[in-house]
């Protein structure tokens, strides 16, 4: 697909039939794709729909981003609520989802925010966008594969069964997980995005039956003037605003699936504008029963990286056994779908030539990005598999690990936010509103990101040093393209574009 705007909707022959416009110069359309081999217009809505709720696992992040943002595990006994948090979270990706809702009706992206912001602000800035979404990317699935295993653990102890060597079982467990995924994508979206869509599903199911059996039988002493309290805290806010936002990441996923969409235009924006709200909605619930429930509990549940396993287990082990199974499927999908589209921005960067070009090739059969996807997956199973065998703790490998990959969603974030009045001024479709917007999204998200990046450097937090550093990185490389190799530079921002195929099956252009 090429761009679709306002004018090109018009544009009509004598008959009155819908002709192509130029998506470049004075081509209307070309004979191979700059994305070819990608299996294209294969997926339906539910799908792309699987690919952002998977990309969110919204039934393990229901479980485990809470107990890192909790009171006492975190920031000590003065940390923030959960339901402020979320609350302020899920406002400032709607936000988001609202600006990114106008490029994916215009345009069939297969590496969504890279593409989207080389079309607003340039190549340059799109390199570091790109770099901050496949680091964001990276860091969300690598934790997702140590949430795996920590709950895998959990399940086993639950289950009665005597683990002799929990770190090494774990890193086995991680491995294993790794693997699996890896077969599940290169055998193709579908199978992928189906698997994810069934599991999330089965956990979220699972967990919404166990609180309510918990709560049945354990009837709670309810003060919502505790669960909506505020202490004023504003820097322990903002680093746990960081935190919650891992848990509505990768809502934009679907944009990396414009090529393999049946409808890009229609199930893209559906797709990106309503899974924060849906997933807002379940963390919200789940963070207010979470504050009920863990208010009163000992502090070894409190600070346990598995809070409510080890709540439920004190009830009936098979239930909490149930929920281990239910939160590390949710994870176990959400590293398949960060994958994904981690693989599919790589992909694109080798098409254009920022990246080797090996990653840029596709399956002959699969028709999946599975170069790229080979190339990342071992290094997203190395590093949670190395904290654990150093012997890190569960809870604070999985803290650092979502809140380093938030800060590299919140980067992407703001750069594709910012790229949108351009990206409609380009096509002539720019809009007063664009640019409030635009500015105001892109403010909210650099405020959150600066004031927990300040917050985090005078507690002598290295996180906010990494990320700098890959950005920093990013812009010298984006230097180097534009002095060395200003024709691959000029490449970046490749997208699906109209395929003579598409409009004369097959047939010559006359």
């Amino acid at each position: 697909m090429t761009y679709v705007t306002r004018n090109q909707r018009r544009a009509c022959t004598p008959e009155g039939k819908l002709v192509p416009v130029p998506a470049r110069g004075d081509r209307f359309i070309t004979r191979r794709s700059p994305v070819e081999g990608l299996r294209r217009r294969k997926l339906s809505f539910l799908p792309v729909f699987a690919q952002s709720i998977a990309n969110v696992a919204p039934a393990g992040a229901m479980t485990v981003i809470p107990a890192l943002i909790f009171p006492g595990l975190v920031f000590g006994s003065d940390g923030p609520n959960l339901v402020l948090t979320f609350g302020a979270a899920m406002a400032v990706m709607i936000l988001v989802s609202l600006c990114l809702r106008p490029m994916a009706k215009r345009m069939a992206a297969v590496s969504g925010l890279y593409s989207y912001t080389a079309k607003g602000l340039g190549q340059r800035t799109a390199i570091t966008a790109g770099w901050s979404a496949i680091f964001g990317y990276g860091l969300v699935a690598m934790a997702s594969l140590l949430a795996v295993g920590t709950y895998a653990i959990e399940l086993f102890i639950n289950l009665g069964i005597r683990v002799a060597d929990a770190r090494f079982v774990t890193a086995l467990v991680i491995l294993a997980a790794a693997g699996a995924a890896c077969f599940l994508m290169v055998r193709g979206i579908q199978l992928s995005a189906w698997a994810t869509l069934l599991m999330e599903t089965i956990s979220i199911g699972i967990l919404a039956v166990l609180m309510v059996v918990y709560f049945a039988f354990n009837e709670p002493n309810v003060n919502l003037g505790t669960v909506f309290a505020w202490n004023g805290h504003f820097d322990s806010l903002s680093i746990a605003i960081v935190v919650a936002v891992s848990a509505f990441v990768g809502f934009e996923s679907p944009t990396t699936l414009g090529g393999e969409a049946q409808k890009p235009f229609v199930s893209v924006p559906r797709a990106i504008t309503w899974t924060p709200i849906l997933a807002g909605v379940l963390y919200l619930l789940a963070a207010t029963a979470q504050d009920v429930a863990l208010k009163d509990a000992p502090l070894d549940i409190t600070a346990s990286p598995t809070p409510l396993s080890d709540l439920f287990s004190q009830t009936s082990p098979v239930f909490a056994a149930l929920l281990d199974l239910g939160i590390a499927a949710s994870w176990f999908a959400c590293a398949i779908a960060s994958v994904n589209a981690l693989a599919r921005i790589f992909f694109c960067m080798g098409r254009e030539g920022v990246a080797p070009r090996a990653v840029g090739r596709t399956h002959r059969i699969f028709r999946t990005p599975s170069t790229a996807i080979l190339a990342v997956m071992p290094v997203v199973a190395i590093v949670p598999i190395a904290m654990v065998l150093s012997g890190a703790r569960p809870e604070q490998g999985l803290a650092n690990l979502f809140t380093l990959g938030a800060y590299g969603y919140l980067g992407s974030y703001v750069l594709a936010s910012a790229s949108l009045p351009f990206f409609l001024r380009r096509i002539g479709e720019n809009t007063y509103g664009s640019w409030i917007l635009g500015a105001a999204t892109s403010l909210v998200l650099g405020a959150v990101l600066w004031t927990a990046a300040t917050t985090s450097i005078r507690s002598g937090n290295l996180q906010t040093l990494i990320y700098g550093g890959v950005l920093a990185t990013s812009v010298v490389y984006a230097m180097y393209l534009h002095r060395r190799l200003p024709l691959r530079l000029a490449s970046v921002g490749i997208y699906d574009e109209t395929r003579e195929s598409d409009l004369f099956h097959g047939g010559p252009v006359k």
